[in-house]
């Protein structure tokens, strides 16, 4: 089974986020196909590379970079969504003239076709944080 998974929610402040990220795992360990992770709203804030939690915290910010190094898993982000909250990558800083890029590079900007795209080639799309 193919899925996709559309977060919402941000790192930290709500469950979902770090439950996306189990359920993510799971899909992949049941030997299921995570085709992308598509972040909105506030669920863009889990690109940061600027995040830093307690020690004793899971470093969410890390863990979604792990999946994608491990498993070769798109993490995608929504560019209104990172304008809005000022996540921006290299190019979207040079862009906009701004002094610096915060955006982890293993996440895609990408728009919502992306995640209509992703629901089209999935045979399930779950969402966290609705």
């Amino acid at each position: 089974m193919i899925f996709s998974v559309h977060v919402l929610a941000p790192p930290y402040s709500r469950q979902a986020n770090q439950t996306a990220l189990q359920f993510c795992r799971a899909v992949l360990r049941q030997g299921h196909q995570l085709k992308r992770v598509f972040f909105s709203g506030d669920g863009v804030l889990s690109a940061s590379q600027l995040g830093v939690p307690p020690q004793d915290e899971i470093n969410l910010y890390k863990e979604w970079i792990r999946l994608n190094a491990e498993h070769g898993v798109e993490l995608v982000v929504c560019i209104s969504a990172c304008l809005r909250r000022g996540m921006v990558n290299v190019s979207e800083a040079e862009r906009y003239q701004l002094p610096a890029a915060n955006l982890s590079p293993s996440f895609v900007v990408a728009g919502l076709g992306q995640l209509v795209d992703a629901a089209l080639e999935s045979d399930r799309l779950v969402t966290f944080g609705a």
